[in-house]
This record gives C-alpha cells, structure tokens and sequence, in this order.
C-alpha cells in the first residue's frame, strides 16, 4: 500500500512540475492564448464547456470500446485457428501484419464509403488498428507451451480441443492481455482518426476527433488542448481497466501479478 501511495505522489509531483513549466513558458516569452493557451484558461475551457466535451468523450468511448472489443473476439478467435494449424499459420500469419503496415489513413475514407458515416464507420476503423496485437500476442501465447506438458495431456488421453482449451488458452492469458493492453491505448487513436473522417452522421454533435476539427477551424485553442486531455484520460482509463481485469484474472496463479502482489 506505501509502495502505491508513493508512486502516485510521484506521478502527481511530476504533473505539477510540468503545469509549472507550461506556465512559466507562457509567461516568459509572452505566447499568445490562441498559440499556447495557460493551464488555469484550458482548466476554465474544462469548467464551462464541460456537458459538450463529455458528450464527445462518451460517443469516442463507445466507438473506441466498440472496436476494442470486437477486435478481441475476432483476434482471439483468429490465434485458435493458427494455434491448431502451422501449415494456416504459416500461410495467413504474415497478412496479420499488413494491418499495422497500411495506413488507417487511406483506408479510412474507404470504409466511410462502404459503411457511411456515423459511429459504425469509426468502430471499424479501431477495430482495424487494434486487431494484429491481439492476433500477434495471443498467437505467440498459443503456441509457446512447454512441449513436456503437451506430452503429458496426451499421455492422459487428453483430445485436442481439452490441449487448446484447459492447456494453450490459459498459458496464453498473459500473452491476450499484453496485447489488449497495447490495444487499449491505441484504440482510442482508431476512434479519433475516424472521427477525423467520418464525422458524425448527426449535425452539430459528434466525438473528439469530430470536435478537434470544429475547435481547430475556429481557433479554440484551450479548448482544443481540452480535448487532447479528454482523449488522453479516456486512453488511459481503458488501460487501467484492462490492468484490473488482468490482475483480477491471473493474480491466484501466475507468477508475474504474485510477484507484484508481494513487492
């Protein structure tokens, strides 16, 4: 509990150091509101237009989270098949790859045509950014069992589907959440990329990728660096909410989250 209550004070002194020299910067060299706004007037943009950045928080989190979760049923599903077959593996892995290798950028005015605009077109673009870690992590997870233990299941007659799912999917749990954690994060980034394409199918309403373009047209810069910070605590409350789940999950038997629990 002190080694947590350290660590937070840490961060927080950290925090303050940098508003501090956010601050200092501005008053020093004299930098225009709309170049570089003070922290106290993005705390006040934060203050008084706080119901639309939270309206725009929630529909970017639904997106996000959309995406991330379907990205996790797809990529897990995908890690079993190539967990039972090398020769598939061997074949298909590699194109995993070209989802991080092609540009969300120019693929994201295509799915606008083919799915139009709204939040639909936004889940899939997440959902495209967040597939190949789960794919790659959980896969690697798959097939990296102790090859004694896989001796011993089918000494005990044990059938293939018993080996994939009471043996290769436990051992792969660590594997899934390291790669939805790097998931988590990046999500939000498919979300607001979208956004930046597709906008929203309502006028006048739409995420934080939709409200970036609005506030940076008409040179809101505070409330601009308000929607970054908005973007930035939805990425990280997705992360921490991955970090529960996975302590939660694996903290009674595997050794990484009980060495924690014991630091």
């Amino acid at each position: 509990m002190r080694r947590h209550l350290i660590t937070t004070l840490n961060a927080l002194a950290v925090f303050a150091v940098l508003v501090a020299l956010w601050q200092a910067l501005v008053w020093s060299f004299h930098i225009p509101p709309y170049m570089l706004p003070a922290p106290w007037q993005v705390a006040g943009t934060i203050c008084t237009r706080f119901a639309p950045l939270a309206d725009s928080l929630l529909i970017t989190a639904e997106a996000a989270g959309g995406g991330l979760a379907m990205s996790i049923v797809a990529g897990v599903a995908v890690a079993l098949v190539f967990a039972q077959s090398a020769w598939l593996r061997r074949m298909l892995y590699p194109y995993t790859i070209l989802l991080q290798t092609v540009p969300i950028i120019a693929v994201a005015p295509l799915i606008l045509m083919w799915v139009g605009s709204g939040t639909w077109a936004v889940t899939v673009v997440a959902f495209i950014i967040c597939l190949a870690p789960i794919i790659a992590n959980t896969t690697q997870g798959l097939i990296s069992v102790d090859r004694n233990l896989i001796d011993l299941f089918l000494m005990h007659k044990a059938s293939p589907a018993q080996i994939l799912f009471k043996l290769r999917l436990p051992h792969a749990m660590p594997n899934l959440f390291v790669g939805i954690r790097i998931s988590a994060g990046i999500s939000v980034i498919g979300a607001i990329t979208g956004e930046l394409f597709a906008g929203s199918s309502r006028v006048g309403e739409g995420g934080l990728g939709y409200s970036i373009l609005y506030a940076s047209a008409q040179l809101q810069t505070a409330y601009l660096f308000a929607l970054v910070i908005a973007a930035t605590v939805l990425g990280f409350s997705f992360f921490f909410v991955v970090m529960f789940v996975e302590w939660y999950f694996l903290h009674h038997w595997h050794e990484s989250k009980l060495k924690v629990e014991e630091e």
